[in-house]
């Protein structure tokens, strides 16, 4: 028996009983849902068969509106996936642009202290090597409430690989250029995190006899919104912290006392500052809250 391309095969015949039962010819031949089985017509030179109008010749399809006659569409498989639904598809995800970050409104007087672990803040943690600014930056991070990046100048710096600067070997323009181009990196990251509602995180080994290029860069790549907190315990900890670290990021002794005795100035800045001598990183992220939320309320002047 031959079947029409693309039309249903009958189900398998029953031993002993011919076709199955229920499979109908008119299964060849899909169409929309009918009622009863319509008495079939005379065939054609009968008496009683009424004529026909000749059938409208066929037009071949646009290519675009879709497959030819007699042959089904590709069923959904490994080389026709099929159209992915709306929700799924990707590219399509429109993102504010990067922006400097505002002032925090101050909240009125008769308001609650905000929640700085619900609000969208940007955050630089200044500190000399051996601080914990990194661990304690990425422990806050980890432990927000809403979205939230961590962004380390060192680790951006650290992407130039041929050619890289270090400046243990001697600080010169080519060291000075790159830690310029990895802030400038960061505060752009940051500023587009910001836009799409993700917190950020910053830490940097800040100077503050060095306004104009440490915090005031900052200030220029970020925003004027953003909160500087000065990490700073005592240098026997940033010492015995600093002798724990390998590579580049391992400082000589005399290096990090000249850096801690620089981050000194910070006091009298006005800047808040966290002596994290005695503390271990949950209680340092715990108390960082707590002065990210008086910052909010009443913000430094920077």
């Amino acid at each position: 028996m031959q079947h029409l391309v693309g039309s249903p095969l009958p189900p398998p015949h029953q031993p002993g009983h011919g076709p199955a039962l229920g499979w109908s010819p008119a299964a060849h031949h899909p169409g929309p849902p009918q009622g009863p089985a319509p008495v079939p017509p005379p065939a054609p030179g009968h008496p009683t068969a009424p004529r026909q109008a000749p059938a409208p010749p066929r037009q071949a399809p646009h290519p675009a509106s879709g497959p030819a006659p007699h042959q089904p569409a590709p069923a959904p498989g490994p080389h026709h996936p099929g159209p992915a639904p709306a929700s799924e598809t990707t590219g399509h995800v429109s993102l504010p642009p990067g922006g400097p970050v505002a002032v925090p409104s101050v909240p009125p007087a008769t308001a609650a202290a905000p929640d700085p672990t619900t609000t969208t803040l940007a955050v630089l943690l200044i500190g000399p090597a051996g601080a914990g600014k990194t661990s304690v930056a990425k422990y806050w991070a980890d432990h927000r409430r809403v979205p939230t990046a961590h962004i380390s100048l060192d680790d951006v710096r650290e992407w130039v690989r041929s050619g890289f600067a270090d400046p243990q070997t001697g600080w010169n323009e080519h060291s000075e250029a790159q830690y310029r181009l990895a802030r400038r990196t960061c505060g752009f990251s940051a500023r587009n995190f910001l836009a799409n509602g993700i917190s950020c995180i910053l830490d940097d080994a800040v100077f503050p006899d060095r306004p104009v290029v440490g915090l005031g860069g900052w200030k220029r790549h970020v925003g004027p919104g953003l909160l500087p907190v000065v990490l700073l315990p005592g240098l026997d900890i940033v010492l015995e912290r600093n002798a724990e670290r390998s590579g580049n990021r391992r400082l000589t002794d005399e290096e990090v006392a000249r850096i801690h005795g620089r981050m000194a100035g910070w006091y009298g800045s006005g800047l808040p500052i966290i002596d994290n001598s005695q503390l271990d990183i949950p209680d340092t992220a715990h108390l960082l809250d707590e002065v990210l939320s008086r910052s909010i309320a009443s913000p430094p002047t920077w």
